[in-house]
């Protein structure tokens, strides 16, 4: 048999990867590789780059451990090459082998580079999600619109989780409207297991200490799973931690708690330590024993075999070019206070430390604050992406870039969104206790003490009334800022001016 190379990428990290099965054990040499290519083509912050690195090293450990070859590159390696092509090459001259196995990318970048490789690539189809392009472009065709909720209702009916019979256990598919209670007055929980780095890790973070100690984000302290035995303790955790409440409070924000019950299993998730399925089967188990509401249930499975399977099915059925939309002509640059500039925005302040500290913040924090705010202020979406891309752990293209272009910044015109999710003041006070404790007053509406997010409400509405005033469900919105006092629309449109000049200027907001 005819040597061939294996290639697995860093957020491939599947005993089950389709390359892998495909493979033979005996003959075929599988390739990994640190490269600078993946590493920096956009600043990933340093714990997502550890994160990657060092679970990468202790997969390629446990294939050797069961009987595979493994060639692996680190990123320090003198004979780097410093691209996944580049190593496939090196490897392919090492061995004498001319065919190589991949699983899909999650990244059109990646799989245009495989394609045009000078070898011959085989692509296999990533099976560890629910739902083969195939089987979204047929659920997509003839739609005039892609909404979620539908999909999501075919993946219950595919998977059989919380169903009973033909019907959703509960007898509704979706418990979203129970989730959405204010931030509790205590959290219960002390937010996901941590873990201690061991040598392996300890080495990486060195590494990364010294090559990318430029890039926005706290290294350490370090303490993401980096096996899949650590992950399954951190699901377990979850489960049996913080599961019970995280329906209740999975949109609140807290100023002194970064995580309330949420899982933080996503960036697990997405490098291939866990598998989606049997993360809802145990979060089912849970509700099935009673040791977890339908709400909270219900709400987690959603945003796994719904939403997470959604965005990807968007992103390769929309195309290359789906990043590069911007259908409202915005192109405002992305203030510095995203880097860690001063803001007196103590919502923006809180999720942008979290993201410096910890890579990571919740869907609210990143749709309805530092989202949010991008939208209002008119901020090009591409620059958005790439820092939702860069400053999360959890963030591979295949699932940030239609959260971003699509669901937080309206730049695709509507593919996911039915409408911008823009807010005033308001919604981020009644879901945080963020505006008590702002430069800012949350219930001012003008003047020098107004909250920026409801001075740039109405002006956002108002710049684009020509799009959206015919949008059903937001004519309400039109309808009030139509029975305002004409000098007080006025009065906000012309602050509104002033304040986005200050922006440009480079002002502390």
């Amino acid at each position: 048999m005819v040597a061939r190379l294996v290639l697995v990428l860093g957020d491939q990290l599947s005993e089950g990867l389709s390359a892998l099965r495909a493979a033979d054990k005996g003959s075929d040499t599988v390739v990994m590789a640190e490269v600078a290519d993946e590493a920096s083509y956009v600043k990933h912050h340093p714990k997502k780059i550890a994160l990657i690195f060092a679970a990468m090293r202790k997969f390629a450990r446990a294939l050797e451990g069961d009987g595979w070859t493994v060639a692996y590159t680190q990123l320090d390696d003198t004979e780097n090459a410093g691209s996944i092509v580049g190593e496939l090459l090196r490897r392919a001259e090492q061995t004498g082998a001319a065919d190589v196995l991949a699983t899909e990318p999650g990244e059109w970048r990646l799989i245009d580079k495989l394609k045009y490789a000078p070898l011959k690539v085989e692509i296999l189809p990533d099976d560890r999600f629910l739902a083969s392009h195939a089987e979204f472009e047929a659920w997509a065709d003839g739609r005039k619109a892609l909404r979620m909720e539908y999909f999501y209702r075919e993946m219950r009916r595919k998977t059989g989780l919380l169903m009973e019979g033909d019907k959703p256990a509960g007898d509704k598919w979706n418990f979203d409207h129970d989730n959405r209670k204010a931030a509790p007055a205590d959290v219960t929980v002390d937010g996901p297991l941590r873990f201690e780095p061991d040598d392996t890790t300890r080495e990486v973070l060195d590494l990364v200490a010294a090559r990318f100690g430029d890039c926005f984000g706290d290294l350490e302290p370090f303490w993401f799973a980096t096996t899949r035995a650590e992950a399954l303790q951190a699901l377990d955790h979850f489960i049996a931690q913080a599961l019970p409440r995280f329906g209740d409070y999975q949109d609140a924000m807290l100023n002194d708690h970064q995580f309330l019950y949420h899982a933080v299993i996503s960036p697990y998730l997405n490098i291939g330590l866990l598998g989606s399925l049997e993360i809802c089967e145990a979060a089912a188990e849970a509700y099935a024993k009673g040791d977890a509401p339908i709400n909270a249930v219900e709400g987690f499975i959603r945003q796994i075999i719904g939403w997470r399977e959604y965005v990807r099915g968007i992103y390769f059925l929309e195309g290359p070019e789906y990043t590069q939309r911007n259908v409202l002509g915005h192109t405002r640059d992305l203030p510095w206070f995203y880097w860690g500039g001063e803001t007196r925005m103590n919502c923006v302040s809180k999720a942008v430390a979290q993201t410096r500290e910890q890579a990571y913040a919740h869907h609210i924090q990143r749709l309805m604050v530092t989202g949010n705010f991008a939208l209002l202020a008119g901020i090009d979406p591409h620059q958005v992406h790439e820092w939702y891309l860069a400053v999360y752990a959890d963030a591979f293209e295949w699932v940030e870039a239609p959260n971003t272009v699509g669901m937080s910044q309206f730049a695709d015109g509507g593919v996911i969104a039915s409408k911008p999710y823009v807010s005033s003041g308001a919604y981020i006070n009644r879901m945080s206790d963020h505006c008590k404790a702002c430069h800012y007053s949350v219930s001012v509406k003008t003047g020098e003490k107004a909250c920026p997010f409801n001075l740039l409400y109405w002006h956002f509405l108002d710049r684009h009334r020509d799009r959206f005033s015919g949008n059903a469900r937001m004519g309400n919105m039109y309808r009030t800022w139509d029975r305002m006092d004409a000098d007080k629309r006025e009065t906000v449109l012309a602050e509104g001016d002033a304040l986005l000049e200050r922006l440009d200027a480079g002002d502390v907001i």
